[in-house]
């Protein structure tokens, strides 16, 4: 990506995210409402920072085939709520026992891990009352896509599995296959459904459907590589988070088991493949070709 194009986006990026965080402050309980401390909590792990991507990855497949503005918006915060109720959960002494996310402190480390378990779990819930609100789109995509998103947090194939597998396999003996598996479950799922409730929520056909499936497929497991790299050679200040845990942790990566380089040629190939399901579409998805060369290369 030239240096122009990379400076498009981001501007680009930054208008999108601005209008997703109104949108959830709106749907956030006010900080000073009772129970006082779950809000601060909820509030405090939501707007920490974040690049948004799953929300805008949404309202830029939902653009692609013309959905309304509004219902898109909303479908796009459930999922940053649901993103980010598994941020809370995933720093957890139990789990990752991180001391940073997004450049502040976790929300355990705010608040105790009781409220953050709490904060996590009324985000969770919190998402699914947003999906379920009365207006458009009809009731049976709004249950297509809550049906698809517990699919896509589940176990079977999907973020919970993920990072069960993931926590069982920090001795590093892993093979290709399980290593895709942890990646497209603990990662790639919850992409790959941003695009597609983006397109059911636009009513796409069934062809689009399919095509934005495949982008989103390629371009989860090419940001979780990217992800991995990230964690391998940049530092704590540019990630916003503890560097270097997953080769301390032993956990099973893509530059752990293939090498940097090879990785770095694994995410450039499925981008690659990732814009060619969108070609025919030209122009009118130039955002989603280039959110997608975003992904692997940005730096935090």
């Amino acid at each position: 990506m030239s240096a122009i194009a990379a400076s498009a986006i981001r501007q680009h990026l930054d208008r999108v995210r601005a209008q997703v965080d109104e949108a959830l402050d709106r749907l956030l309980p006010s900080e000073n409402e009772f129970p006082v401390s779950i809000h601060r909590a909820m509030r405090h792990s939501v707007f920490a920072g974040g690049k948004r991507l799953r929300p805008i990855l949404c309202l830029e497949a939902g653009r692609l085939f013309n959905g309304d503005e509004t219902s898109l918006l909303r479908a796009a915060c459930a999922l940053e709520f649901i993103h980010t109720y598994s941020l809370i959960h995933d720093d957890l002494p139990a789990l990752d026992n991180d001391d940073l996310r997004r450049g502040k402190p976790t929300c355990h480390r705010v608040f105790g891990e009781d409220i953050a378990i709490l904060a996590g779990d009324a985000l969770q819930s919190l998402a699914f009352q947003v999906l379920a609100s009365p207006g458009p789109p009809a009731d049976f995509v709004k249950l297509q896509v809550i049906h698809e998103l517990t699919q896509a947090i589940g176990t079977r194939a999907g973020m919970v599995g993920g990072q069960v597998a993931d926590l069982e396999a920090e001795d590093g003996k892993i093979d290709a296959e399980r290593l895709d598996h942890i990646h497209a479950s603990k990662t790639g799922a919850l992409l790959r459904l941003a695009v597609r409730a983006g397109a059911l929520y636009a009513m796409a056909a069934p062809e689009g459907l399919a095509r934005i499936t495949t982008y989103g497929e390629k371009i989860g497991l090419a940001f979780q590589i990217a992800d991995d790299l990230l964690d391998e050679l940049s530092s704590t200040e540019e990630l916003g988070k503890t560097a270097g845990k997953d080769r301390e942790q032993r956990k099973a990566t893509y530059p752990a088991f293939y090498g940097v380089e090879a990785s770095r040629r694994k995410a450039s190939e499925l981008v690659r493949e990732a814009c060619e399901s969108l070609e025919p579409y030209g122009a009118r998805a130039q955002r989603l070709f280039e959110l997608a060369h975003y992904l692997i290369e940005r730096t935090s």
